[in-house]
């Protein structure tokens, strides 16, 4: 888990010199005051942030590798068979690796506890790190787990999710009628499957809530109940991670309680191999069998197979014999409804880390396509709101090129040989395949994300001007942005990675230039402005120097800015002199400010210089946490995060925009992040014309 203790120093030592210079705090007057800690309106975003960075985290990225695919590992059942009417649910626990209690655990959950994480999860399937703010995602399972919101509680809290509790409304655990007070008999089976449930929907869409919906048995109608309270809460997302033969009864079942339109419900494809399983052969539901997944050195990083143990275990698939079958699924060889239509992990040799104290002992490593079913349904959350009218197990069959194909591996004998063989393309045991992004299980045509980008406005840039533009855009989703541009002028080009517009403009003219912004799942954004290349002043202009106070040596004398900034404090080093501007660096919510305001003669071209050195706590080499921005007037001039950190001070130079014959106020903006700290500081700045 990520640390703070960095910026927790650093902020005490700011305040302790802040408190020592009593002169230069008399010296700021009228100067822009630092906002104060995150209202509780900011609490969603510091949320998802927290969860994002826990998703990313390098140390999170640790696979500790518990078997190979297909490998016989002893397991226990949690639930035995099903009675007639009655369904099992097919959670199964490893009983060769030692189950341990948190306590027993170290601070590092990478390093201590076995089984996929959450990180592991998002790196083979390719998830955002971000999404799923509220929606809700149910998980019906029979009987009562006493423990499940304080084991939920320690999973999160070991891969460094944010909490989701019943007291911040991110969990809540009812009965099949709603009650939350009046809860069935305890089952320690049961419980195993519940925690399962629970915290593979954690692992895969953490900004998600959770109710966990108890049905009073395990008998048809009871599940049947529990699945109508799910949706009639709020659920556009329910995982049932159980099921049992299938009888002739079962299409008056699908009409009274998987018939519901514009929810995602998915179901596990069962455990005893080759063979059909209701309710995974409803035509309403999204049926999802399991995988071996195993880490490797192709330019995914994973590899996935069928899941098989023996002849009697391994994902579940067949072709239905009740189910008519639906519209969208095109297979030949099946009349009726066929089983799977996507997958995921679930071989318990591959399998997940989950922790449970009602029916376990702790942290231990779970599997069976109890695991797949609540992966699956929380990236259908991921990927956003089903139509309304839509029955969802539609979607992978629009979006096949954007899953991950499964073609090795089988689960038993059969023909036609699809139903229990992988092929290239649709197959029994795994469907279409395993969630590569979220594109395959968003509604329509769409991808389900949206991506903005930041109009930067009409730009002037003066022949032989150095040009350093950042462009801003956000996905949705959170997914990873790619840039290009058309139109740019002669001598400018813009990084694919970070969107970053650089070089010298060369050529005088009118640009008329387009910025993209695309995601992984095709989802893009575009904004076009004007960009006026002039020719250069020629000589009209008198070369000066238009800042005050460019080194900080006065004082607070012609800048304004935040509380503490400009400091002569022994934290940070001055690049020149004994004073600089320190932005940020307090390992906490924070936002700090530096302006000053110039005029620029009339015939001139300016440009920007400063010093920057950027000292921070983050460990990512792929996620700007925390960021300084630098603009003037409306405009942004440039972009600097955490991804920038270096040893040392860097002189950046930035071509100002034309504001010949008009004042215009220069600002650097830090805002820093709910944890690990990030210090900007600058000195040495000044605007020169020519």
């Amino acid at each position: 888990m990520r640390q703070t203790h960095t910026g927790k120093s650093r902020r005490s030592l700011r305040r302790l010199l802040a408190a020592a210079v009593p002169a230069l705090a008399l010296s700021l007057a009228g100067l822009v005051a630092a906002p104060a800690h995150a209202a509780p309106a900011a609490a969603h975003t510091s949320r998802v942030t927290q969860n994002a960075k826990a998703l990313t985290a390098p140390a999170a990225q640790a696979v500790h590798t518990t078997g190979k695919a297909g490998q016989k590992v002893p397991t226990t059942h949690l639930c035995g068979a099903p009675a007639p009417g009655h369904a099992s649910c097919f959670a199964q626990r490893r009983t060769d690796i030692r189950q341990k209690l948190a306590a027993a655990v170290s601070p590092d959950a990478a390093a201590a506890v076995s089984g996929l994480s959450p990180a592991n999860l998002h790196s083979a399937y390719n998830l955002p790190s971000t999404g799923g703010s509220g929606l809700t995602v149910a998980v019906v399972d029979a009987y009562n787990d006493p423990n499940a919101a304080a084991d939920l509680a320690t999973y999160r809290s070991q891969f460094g999710l944010s909490a989701c509790t019943k007291a911040n409304g991110c969990f809540k655990q009812v009965g099949q009628t709603g009650s939350t007070t009046s809860l069935p008999s305890n089952d320690t089976g049961w419980a195993g499957e519940e925690a399962l449930d629970i915290d593979m929907v954690s692992a895969v869409c953490p900004n998600c809530n959770i109710i966990l919906v108890e049905a009073s048995s395990a008998n048809d109608s009871d599940l049947g109940t529990a699945e109508n309270e799910a949706v009639s809460l709020g659920a556009k997302f329910v995982s049932n991670s159980w099921g049992g033969d299938e009888s002739s009864s079962q299409t008056g079942e699908d009409t009274s309680y998987f018939k519901h339109p514009g929810v995602a419900i998915t179901v596990s494809s069962g455990d005893s191999a080759y063979g059909a399983e209701y309710p995974a052969t409803s035509q309403y539901v999204t049926a999802v069998g399991g995988t071996a997944l195993s880490t490797s050195s192709n330019s995914r990083g994973w590899t996935e197979s069928v899941w098989k143990t023996s002849s009697t275990e391994g994902t579940g698939s067949g072709c239905s014999a009740y189910d008519p079958k639906p519209s969208w699924q095109t297979d030949t060889g099946c009349s009726k409804r066929m089983e799977a239509d996507v997958s995921a992990v679930a071989d318990p040799a591959t399998g997940v880390a989950v922790y449970d104290t009602y029916g376990g002992s702790g942290w231990a490593v779970y599997g069976g396509t109890s695991a797949s079913a609540p992966i699956i349904a929380g990236v259908y959350a991921l990927a956003g709101t089903p139509g309304s009218g839509d029955y969802p197990a539609k979607y992978p069959y629009s979006h096949t090129s954007s899953l991950n194909d499964v073609t090795s591996g089988s689960n038993g004998s059969c023909s036609p040989s699809y139903f229990c063989t992988a092929v290239t393309g649709y197959d029994g045991p795994t469907g279409w395949g395993t969630p590569n992004g979220t594109t395959a299980f968003a509604s329509g045509g769409s991808t389900g994300n949206t991506v903005t980008v930041t109009n930067p406005g009409s730009r002037s840039t003066a022949t032989g001007g150095s040009v350093s533009l950042q462009i801003s855009a956000s996905d949705s989703a959170g997914a990873t942005l790619t840039y290009s541009a058309s139109g740019l002028p002669t001598g400018l080009s813009i990084s694919g990675s970070t969107g970053l517009i650089s070089g010298t403009a060369t050529t005088a003219g009118t640009y008329s230039t387009t910025v993209t912004a695309t995601d992984g799942t095709g989802a893009s954004g575009s904004v076009s402005f004007t960009w006026t290349v002039s020719t250069s002043g020629g000589g009209s202009c008198t070369s000066a120097q238009l800042l005050g106070n460019q080194g900080f040596e006065s004082g607070s004398t012609t800048w304004s800015s935040s509380s503490g900034v400009i400091t002569n404090a022994t934290g940070e080093a001055a690049h020149g002199g004994s004073s600089y501007a320190w932005l940020d660096g307090y390992g906490s919510a924070h936002t700090d400010t530096l302006s000053q305001s110039v005029t620029v003669p009339s015939g001139c071209k300016a440009t920007l210089t400063f010093y920057l050195h950027v000292d921070s706590g983050e460990t990512s080499t792929t996620t700007a946490y925390d960021k300084l921005t630098v603009t003037a007037g409306s405009t942004t001039l440039a972009t600097y995060s955490n991804l920038n950190k270096a040893t040392g001070y860097t002189q950046k130079t930035i071509d100002l925009p034309s504001f010949a014959g008009s004042g215009v106020t220069l600002k650097f903006s830090g805002v820093e992040d709910s944890s690990l700290q990030t210090s900007f500081v600058i000195d040495d700045t000044a605007v020169t014309t020519s």
